[in-house]
């Protein structure tokens, strides 16, 4: 039985949400897979901020 690794992180964009995990996680961008679980939302006037987006990124195990 494979055990499964995963990191869920927080950005104000999803690039800066996989960047995070990928550097908790210490791999490579080929070495995961990436699940977005929700888009930034921006706040009034198209500010940043209202919502950050999250992403689950999980080792590929071989």
């Amino acid at each position: 039985m494979k055990k499964v690794k995963f990191v869920e992180a927080e950005g104000s964009t999803v690039e800066e949400a996989i960047a995070k995990a990928l550097k908790q996680l210490n791999l490579p961008r080929s070495r995961v897979k990436i699940e977005s679980l929700s888009e930034e939302k921006k706040g009034l006037f198209g500010m940043a901020g209202a919502a950050p987006a999250k992403v689950r990124v999980s080792v590929i195990e071989n």
